[in-house]
């Protein structure tokens, strides 16, 4: 298939979702009106944005595009689909922090240097993950956060994989192993799986949260309190 016939095929893809999912469609995403919520994913290609996976509500978009094609059939494609959602309660428990595979670049290892790195208790994780928080941030609350659950199944998520919070919203970026209606699927779900097993990290510990709706996806605003 030609570059141009394969964007046109992974639009259709993202589109087919966003169809099934009953969430909104936009080729490039904008952002939204003065005073309501902060859009997601401003700028993003073939941005979705509503209920991305049961539960999870969110926005989800292109990332590490780059062109491909021979000259005059040139396309711009994914390497990888990058999810957002508004997560303030979460923010408010580890404002920032960033978990990233381990094969990335020369460039990457050089910005971990800034950052105070975060190591748990399983060899698993440490060898797949390299888990940060700005230097000023006690890595303490972090590690209270992730459960030994948590750390099992993320650390068996069959693809690459980088997610943190940064801004109050969380982040979770698959790099595409096929560019494919079930890839997109499958990078929307467990995308869905972090969000809700964060969310049942911090109810275990009595922590408030919202509870999942489209203020997650930049919709609606957040109801007053947590839990409303």
């Amino acid at each position: 298939m030609s570059a141009r016939g394969e964007a046109r095929g992974w639009a259709e893809a993202v589109q087919a979702v966003a169809k099934e999912r009953g969430a909104r469609y936009e080729e490039v995403g904008g952002l939204n009106p003065a005073g309501g919520p902060a859009a997601l994913c401003p700028g993003g290609t073939n941005r979705i944005t509503g209920e991305l996976s049961d539960g999870f509500w969110g926005a989800s978009c292109d990332a590490d595009e780059r062109q491909e094609g021979g000259f005059g059939r040139r396309a711009v494609l994914p390497g990888a689909v990058l999810a957002k959602s508004h997560m303030p309660d979460l923010a408010k428990v580890v404002p920032i922090f960033n978990v990233e595979s381990l094969e990335r670049t020369p460039g990457d290892a050089i910005d971990r240097h800034s950052r105070r790195r975060v190591e748990f208790e399983s060899l698993d994780f440490n060898r797949r993950f390299i888990a940060t928080v700005p230097r000023d941030h006690d890595p303490i609350a972090l590690r209270e956060l992730f459960s030994p659950a948590f750390i099992d199944w993320i650390t068996h998520v069959p693809a690459e994989v980088d997610f943190g919070i940064t801004d109050r919203q969380l982040f979770f970026h698959w790099r595409l192993r096929e560019r494919s209606l079930a890839e997109l699927k499958d990078a929307l779900h467990h995308a869905g799986g972090i969000f809700d097993r964060l969310h049942r990290e911090m109810e275990e510990n009595g922590l408030d949260i919202y509870r999942s709706g489209p203020w997650n996806a930049g919709l609606e605003p957040f109801p007053p309190v947590p839990g409303g």
